[in-house]
């Protein structure tokens, strides 16, 4: 269950008198990504290598699949944040292409087959509340061992690329522009050098862009542009206006003409939203239109049973006071009041003048269930027969629940090269007609998940289709009457992580779209549960996944949910479930809660939760019962039709029951020190108006507090990092040397106060030194969102939630050793775990299956860059093995297989007289149980094969 919230009426005049933070400058941009590059190269911390543990059984944001004409089981897939694939067997593997690129997040994609060019637009084009701006045009040569940054840095979301099939030299770009700021770098742009210099040759304003390109089928002369005007801001969209319309070009986008115009059949004006299109040939184009204009209103009368919200809503005094008390009592209870609120309580709530009959409505109405409330025109599509000239829709009825209130995410339309009437228009479900759009029916399967964003179409096999939604990709061969899921790669968007104390560890994480999952965080990523019929990963609740907290004292206890504060007790020992939302008082305006709405189980009482909506609430009795302990924690809200004004960040200190700390989404930080009996703003001194994506007490004494802000939806790029170290009555900036990029989280080690781990919208750092400088990861790891970050304090691990690219993991115990002793010495060789024999060692039950080969990881600091000796010694120090490694300054994780050479056998046997060490069936000898040393420069470590 996705819910999304838009609204159509208009209060553009209110959005135009908001104060506009000023967007980043793209040179800015490029300086970071160079900064950034220069930091990997020098980062201590570059060779710590992290592991991808998955899940990939539920997939990310597909946003474009490309297809190779001549031979198609070899395409593409690109993923909104997770980067481009690419597969040679129709999808049973696929290689990531861009990971050396600076971005994993994409608008469209454009391949040259014949010269197996690789074009990617980067920046999402859904301007959804997760989509990640880009960098500009990057282009491969060698099918993404290297990519080329070519130009349109402030492009921020590219709508289409298109490849003149008779010049890939030529290509044409169709531009949206910045999502929460207006810019001029939008539109349609062409190079005639393969991106050496670009042109705009269509420009429709600086908050109008190009959301559609295409061109008519062996006709690269011919082309439509669909413009979009759209104005987000992080309480209200605007995704429609008077300057989203059609435009063609017939000289390959040299010059436009304006063609949705009154005359030609297509609707003009404010109420025109996203368009998408499809040709078939010069003449016949489709497109899929979001329709904001209102719905006229029927006088159709219906039969009533019952009362409804909307009775209320003009209802007077006297006529609720008449009201049947079964009949009122009736509604009450199936709209989920309060106990408390019956018939008789509210009848005396209303005669003593404390409550209106349109409190009643008011109290049912949230982020959630005012979605339904905006009755537009919403998804339908219009043909031209004579290329463009005149329009007309194809169906005469509504084609409700397609979009339902949030086209904006959607507009994506497709004709079968093979037949003019056959069309496929995506939305929630994902609709086909046959008889060119007069009738449609759902092509949506049990495995297919909703949200459709990309489909192609096979101009040469009619019904094969390849499918991209926000739960990955799908195959079909009859026309979408059967799907087969193709999602082996982990590329999930999650919000949010937590960890348990089981044996094995537990990771816990929600995602866009796509529920709460919770795996071991050693299950292993492979298809074998295909046999089994058990998947590693299970789904605890669906919706946009998000936080999640675990009872320490029993991990079955936990608490989550979906977006908008809808959260759940649940056992997973029993399956119960019990809705656990706090609820405002009748007549009481009702609370605002954020997509990300925080919770917190105080580390001082599990029984303790706490919620944030605009005010702190607190539960003694793990959500069973409720109270606001705050007032307003916000600025109040804006005017807008999506919740803000509202809490982001929860933190109780560990020292202190009571001492708490707020964050909200419009920038204010509050602190109470007596459980909520007073509260003070403490953000006074720190940039206004910014999200706060994170307020945390620190572990390790009690005054410090840190501070992470973000100013994405401003389309400010800068890193906001803040300690105070007196509660947050003055604050200093610790970003240091960090590559500018928008905040997400910050953690404090739990072993060395000195270790923060931090998480942008471009990648992960540490630092030492409490922020006086950073360092940057990356081995294996790509430049991707990560959103949020835990540590599991008994396994020394450090977790990240990637928006993009699933969780992936790294042991810090080396990390967490950092001291003055260790950065003097000039080589310090950290503890090497001991280790349990196994007579299966290189070998395996058949000899047509791989060998177990064991894989252990030998870890130092060195203070040089330098060709090392990695020795392993017998107990007698004679030397069994040596490993030539080209150490960098820093930490350095070196792979050590447990073998021990030809010779180190010979010594090893005459040491010990008693033993015998037989080659194993892949021909390497492996350490038999003793006690080994190992060695570098003069530091040694003991360890055992037990």
């Amino acid at each position: 269950m996705k819910i999304r919230v838009f609204f159509t009426f208009l209060i553009c005049f209110m959005l135009s008198a908001e104060a506009q933070q000023p967007a980043t400058a793209s040179s800015l941009v490029q300086n970071a990504l160079k900064e950034k590059q220069v930091l990997i190269e020098n980062s201590l911390v570059k060779n710590i290598p992290f592991e991808n543990i998955g899940p990939s059984i539920m997939s990310g944001r597909v946003v474009d699949i490309e297809v190779n004409p001549e031979n198609t089981i070899e395409f593409y897939v690109a993923y909104a944040s997770g980067g481009l694939w690419h597969t040679l067997n129709n999808g049973s593997t696929f290689t990531p292409v861009l990971d050396t690129a600076q971005t994993q997040n994409i608008g469209d994609i454009a391949v040259d087959w014949n010269n197996k060019t690789l074009w990617v637009g980067t920046g999402e084009n859904n301007s959804s509340r997760s989509s990640y701006a880009g960098i500009g045009i990057l282009k491969s040569n060698d099918n993404g061992k290297t990519w080329t940054n070519v130009g349109l840095h402030d492009s921020h979301h590219i709508g289409r690329i298109l490849i003149n099939p008779n010049n890939p030299e030529e290509v044409t770009v169709g531009v949206i522009g910045h999502l929460y700021s207006p810019n001029a770098e939008r539109g349609v742009y062409k190079t005639m050098n393969g991106g050496k210099t670009w042109k705009q040759t269509l420009f429709v304003n600086d908050v109008s862009g190009i959301i559609d390109l295409q061109y008519a089928p062996n006709n690269y002369n011919i082309m439509f542009a669909a413009a979009w005007e759209r104005d987000r801001k992080a309480w209200h969209f605007n995704g429609n206006g008077n300057n989203s319309a059609i435009y063609k070009s017939i000289d390959a986008g040299e010059t436009w003409i304006k063609i949705s115009t009154e005359a030609s059949g297509f609707p003009t004006g404010n109420g025109v939203g996203r368009i998408g299109l499809a040709i078939y040939d010069d003449n016949i184009i489709y497109a899929l239109h979001d329709n904001q204009f209102r719905r006229k209103e029927t006088t159709k009368k219906t039969d009533k049973r019952g009362l409804t919200k909307e009775d209320f809503k003009t209802m007077s005094s006297e006529d609720f006071l008449n009201l049947e008390d079964k009949k009122l009592n009736g509604f009450l209870k199936m709209n989920g009041f309060q106990e408390k609120y019956r018939a008789e309580n509210v009848k005396q709530m209303v005669r003593s003048g404390n409550v209106k009959p349109t409190d009643i409505a008011r109290y049912l109405e949230d982020a959630n269930t005012m979605l339904f409330d905006s009755p537009v025109i919403g998804a339908e599509v219009y043909k031209s027969k004579d290329g463009g000239k005149t329009w007309s829709k194809t169906h005469e009825d509504y084609l409700d629940d397609l979009y339902y209130s949030y086209g904006y995410y959607f507009g994506e339309i497709r004709v079968d090269p093979q037949n003019e009437n056959g069309i496929y228009a995506m939305g929630v479900p994902i609709l086909k007609s046959k008889d060119g759009g007069k009738t449609f029916v759902s092509i949506s399967k049990e495995n297919v998940h909703a949200d459709h964003q990309a489909l192609w179409v096979n101009p040469k096999k009619a019904g094969h289709l390849i499918n991209g939604n926000d739960g990955g990709l799908n195959l079909s061969y009859d026309d979408g009457e059967s799907w087969e899921k193709l999602n082996v790669n982990a590329v999930g968007q999650f919000y949010t992580i937590n960890v348990d104390n089981e044996k094995p560890y537990n990771v816990y994480g929600g995602l866009q779209d796509n529920g709460v999952w919770v795996g071991a965080n050693n299950a292993k990523q492979n298809k074998g549960w295909q046999q089994s019929g058990h998947n590693p990963w299970e789904s605890l609740m669906g919706g946009d996944g998000m936080q999640i907290q675990i009872d320490s004292r029993n991990a079955n206890l936990l608490y989550t949910g979906y977006q908008f504060g809808n959260y759940y007790r649940i056992n997973r020992e029993t399956k119960a479930q019990k809705y656990i939302q706090p609820k405002h008082e009748l007549g009481e305006n009702p609370y605002r809660f954020n997509w990300q709405t925080p919770i917190l189980l105080s580390p001082h009482n599990q029984d303790i939760l706490y919620l944030g909506g605009n005010k702190l609430m607190r539960s003694m009795n793990q959500g069973d019962d409720w109270k606001a302990i705050s007032q307003d924690l916000t600025n109040g809200g804006k005017k807008g039709n999506v919740a803000y004004g509202t809490l982001t960040s929860i933190s109780e200190s560990p020292f202190a029951f009571g001492l708490i700390y707020t964050g909200s989404d419009d920038g204010l930080v509050y602190v109470t020190k007596d459980a909520g009996g007073s509260w003070e703003n403490i953000s006074a001194n720190l940039p206004k108006d910014l999200w706060v994506t994170r307020v945390i007490a620190s572990q390790h004494k009690e005054e410090r507090v840190y501070v992470t802000l973000n100013g994405y939806r401003w389309d400010d790029f800068n890193s906001y990092v803040y300690v105070s170290e007196d509660y947050g009555n003055t604050w200093k900036s610790i970003r240091s040397n960090i590559p500018m990029s928008p905040v997400n989280v910050i953690k404090e080690d739990p072993e060395n106060e000195n270790i923060l781990y931090l998480g942008t919208d471009n990648g992960a750092y540490v630092t030492f030194n409490k922020g006086a400088k950073w360092e940057v990861f990356h081995k294996n790891l790509p430049a991707v969102a990560v959103h949020d970050l835990v540590i599991q304090p008994e396994a020394k691990d450090l977790l990240l939630a990637t928006h993009g690219r699933s969780f992936y993991k790294t042991n810090i115990a080396p990390l967490q050793k950092m001291n003055v002793n260790l950065l003097s010495k000039k080589i310090t060789l950290f503890p090497f775990e001991d280790v349990r024999y196994s007579a299966r060692w290189g070998s395996s039950w058949s000899k047509w299956f791989d060998a177990n080969t064991p894989l252990e990881i030998i870890k130092f600091y060195g203070n040089t860059s330098e060709t090392k000796e990695v020795k392993i010694l017998s107990e007698k120090q004679s030397i069994l093995n040596t490993i030539s490694v080209e150490a960098d300054k820093g930490f350095n994780y070196v792979d050590y297989d447990l073998s021990l050479t030809e010779n180190g056998r010979k010594v090893l046997l005459k040491e010990n007289t008693s033993i015998d060490i037989e080659a194993a069936k892949n021909g390497v000898y492996y350490l038999p149980k003793g006690t080994y040393f190992i060695q570098i420069d003069a530091e040694k470590v003991k360890f055992e094969v037990k």
